[in-house]
């Protein structure tokens, strides 16, 4: 949240307040919308999870615009609530497999889905009319694109009045000191009672014992005063009350290291976050304003000019690291977890630029995709074909790959090919770009909106007739078990239909980089488990990154790994290797990483490798980047200010927790650091630490770095509460907040941490 905070001091008066928030945010200006009072009088609908599971339940929008509210007709006084800016998309029709599973039993226009952001599940309805289901698309489409459009203010008022409604227990519009004390515990703040009925009573200002709505700002404002940005403000403000252009000018300049074009920002910002409309006429800044813009993104430690498509995409494909997924249509384990178009949907619209597709023979001559001799459950390759085709391109327009893991006999092979022509149409890309035998591989620009084939082709392998993908079926590895490779099922002939769809990802067994070097072929590539790509990198870390400058090689987890757990990428983008495959569907470090590294370049999937990753004339190993010609380590100093508004891990009333930030850095093995702050005792609203924390970065270009934040626990192990992952190229020096994720990767407004970058060149040699 943009913490809009006044000193609390005797001088404080509600006069300096900015304006009171319009309640309720989202619905202001649309109360009188059609829609939005259907769904807010309420409706029954069925919930459906599976053919068999249709339930009753009943849905409200409810005032404050923010929240659902929804109970089951039988439940008595229980019920539960989702917040509006969690759903990130509506579906109407039979636009989810639950609801294509009741297609016979209800039409499409009474059935829509609710899509929630991270890897939570849909929610499928059916309503009782069309007119019903009609609204309320509709009007859930208005609030999700008007949550999606907020201003910070406008994102300040909406939290303003969620505390307040969550602290108003008799709902009388008022907030007496017993319910302040609760909100304290709601909102992870430990405080002392004197003060916090100090604070109470400055608000207090009617004297009635209570709190109205304005009187609530009044107290919301003491309790987020942000002294460090106080401080700061202080230090350039000539008079202590307002920054003049100039002051903010060398702000920006001094601290926020912006160099040129400071004056046109200055102003710009001032427009942009100064609250005040006799201030902005002035040029000038107030506390408000400038607490306001050190929150926003502008404010924000990542680089925003990395957030929009900033990098060359005019190279061959083996220039750039791929945001690539494993047996994708795995939701779970890889052993008995459901296979899922779900899956495919969520990893497209992350940006994921290569997805896995593991075909067997199925009934009735129609192609199957599951996890080969286990008990994880069947869906039709044709319906991924379908549900790929229409969201391929939804987050990014560059060339999607299909990873191909052909289990099919020749005549179901002519069915898959059937399908990948007939569904995917003119987005599938059928022979090269200008019809000639490629010297090089096609830039992601010249592939632009097509779809690419990766799978064995007829006349690249002498050696075996074998069409399953994998390194292993060949050569096996001692970490993969025999159900998935080596099987008699793998060794079938391969149809000439499947094998001419196959154009610039033509897979060959790895037979060592020499042989690969000495029959190059820029349109082969090669599968390789991490076990045996690890022990290249480590062995012949130099000789692998040159390799992955002119071939293509994808990386897939260990067949050890059933419970969908995943291996560190990182150690594979150091020598260059583009497809590193990941469980997409297991949150932790390692998807950290990876969503850290694809976040920049307008999230497409594609990231342009490091300059010297694609020298061919210069020679790099990831072991000893001291000895690169165009070595430059850079000194990492992050002072940790503050933090605001953690989120609570532990729900129990009175649980409070006790934060400390880890910081990160993941790179060339002389890169790997780590170092921690203190914890702080019970207050996970407003923590303070003022702690630096320093690294050495050997190779800036390669390294991510990621904050951390725990629930400091001495008898057990600590909790997760956020985290951030970003690039070092990215991060922007001075003072910065950092908008805190959760475990699922998704935004926890308004949990950030506040620091003070620094980088500079490594004069001496390392400590």
């Amino acid at each position: 949240i943009c913490n809009v905070g006044l000193r609390s001091c005797p001088e404080f008066s509600g006069n300096q307040l900015t304006s009171i928030p319009q309640i309720p945010c989202l619905i202001s200006g649309h109360k009188d919308d059609a829609d939005l009072q259907v769904m807010m009088a309420g409706s029954t609908f069925r919930k459906v999870k599976s053919h068999s599971w249709k339930k009753p339940r009943h849905f409200r929008l409810l005032e404050d615009g923010l929240n659902i509210w929804y109970k089951s007709r039988w439940a008595g006084r229980g019920h539960s609530t989702f917040l509006v800016s969690d759903v990130e998309a509506v579906r109407q029709g039979h636009q989810s497999e639950v609801l294509q599973s009741i297609a016979d039993e209800f039409p499409p226009n009474l059935c829509f889905t609710l899509e929630f952001r991270g890897r939570q599940g849909n929610l499928d309805l059916v309503a009782e009319t069309p007119e019903e289901a009609g609204a309320w698309v509709r009007g859930m489409r208005k609030l999700i694109h008007k949550a999606k459009n907020m201003d910070e203010k406008e994102r300040l008022d909406q939290w303003v009045w969620d505390w307040f409604l969550k602290a108003d227990k008799n709902k009388d519009g008022r907030m007496n000191f017993k319910e302040v004390r609760k909100l304290l515990k709601m909102m992870n703040v430990d405080m002392n009672e004197d003060h916090a009925f100090y604070l109470f009573t400055m608000a207090d200002t009617s004297m009635s014992s209570s709190l109205e709505i304005d009187e609530f700002v009044m107290f919301y404002k003491m309790l987020t005063q942000r002294d460090e940005v106080w401080k700061l403000f202080q230090d350039y403000s000539s008079d202590g009350e307002m920054l003049s252009r100039g002051e903010l000018e060398n702000i920006l300049r001094i601290e926020q290291q912006e160099g040129d074009g400071c004056v046109e920002h200055a102003q710009e910002l001032i427009d942009r976050y100064e609250p005040s409309e006799m201030a902005r006429s002035q040029g000038s800044m107030s506390l408000d304003g400038f607490q306001l813009y050190l929150c926003s993104q502008e404010g924000s430690i990542f680089n925003t000019s990395h957030k929009d498509l900033y990098q060359d995409m005019s190279q061959p494909l083996s220039h750039y690291f791929l945001s690539s997924s494993h047996n994708t249509y795995l939701l779970e384990d890889q052993l008995r977890g459901q296979s899922s178009l779900e899956a495919y949907i969520q990893a497209l619209k992350r940006g994921c630029r290569c997805v896995e597709i593991d075909c067997w023979d199925g009934p009735d001559d129609e192609p199957v995709v599951y996890h080969g001799h286990t008990l994880t459950s069947k869906i039709l390759f044709r319906d991924v074909i379908a549900t790929i085709s229409e969201y391929a391109f939804k987050a990014s327009d560059y060339p999607l790959i299909l990873s191909l893991e052909n289990h099919c006999g020749v005549e179901q092979q002519r069915v898959m090919a059937q399908h990948l022509e007939l569904i995917l149409g003119s987005l599938l890309l059928r022979a090269p770009l200008g019809g000639e035998a490629p010297q090089q591989l096609p830039s992601p620009q010249d592939l632009k909106g097509k779809i690419l084939l990766k799978t064995k082709k007829i006349g690249c392998e002498t050696l075996t007739d074998e069409v399953s993908d994998e390194d292993e079926t060949v050569n096996p590895d001692p970490d993969s078990p025999s159900t998935d490779q080596g099987s008699a099922e793998s060794k079938l002939k391969m149809s000439r239909e499947l094998s001419d769809l196959v154009v610039y990802c033509k897979s060959v067994h790895f037979r060592g980089f020499q042989h690969a070097q000495a029959h190059y072929k820029c349109d082969e590539m090669s599968s390789l488990s991490e076990s045996k790509a690890r022990k290249l990198a480590k062995e012949a870390g130099a000789d692998f990154v040159q390799h992955n400058i002119r071939q293509l090689s994808r990386i897939y987890p260990s067949g050890l790994r059933t419970v969908s757990s995943n291996y560190n990428p990182q150690e594979l983008w150091n020598v260059g290797c583009q497809i590193v495959a990941l469980n997409f569907q297991t949150a932790g470090l390692e998807m950290d990483l990876n969503d850290g590294l694809f976040h920049q370049n307008a999230g497409c999937g594609y990231v342009l490798k490091p300059g010297f990753m694609r020298d061919s004339e210069l020679p790099f190993d990831p072991e000893t980047p001291q000895e690169h010609s165009g070595y430059a380590p850079l000194r990492l100093s992050i002072q940790i200010l503050s933090g605001q508004q953690l989120p609570k891990v532990n729900q129990k009333e009175g649980s409070i927790i006790d934060p400390l930030v880890r910081v990160e850095v993941y790179g060339v093995p002389q890169d790997l650091a780590k170092e921690e702050t203190s914890h702080i005792q019970n207050n996970g609203f407003n923590p303070v630490w003022n702690e630096t924390l320093n690294f050495i970065v050997h190779n800036p270009g390669l390294a991510l770095v990621r904050f951390v934040v725990e629930d400091h626990d001495k008898a057990s192990r600590n909790d997760f509460v956020g985290q951030f992952t970003l690039p070092f190229t990215s991060i922007r020096p001075g003072y910065r907040h950092i908008h805190l994720l959760s475990k699922d990767g998704t935004s926890i407004p308004p949990a950030s941490l506040f620091v003070n970058v620094s980088t500079s060149e490594l004069t001496s040699g390392p400590d």
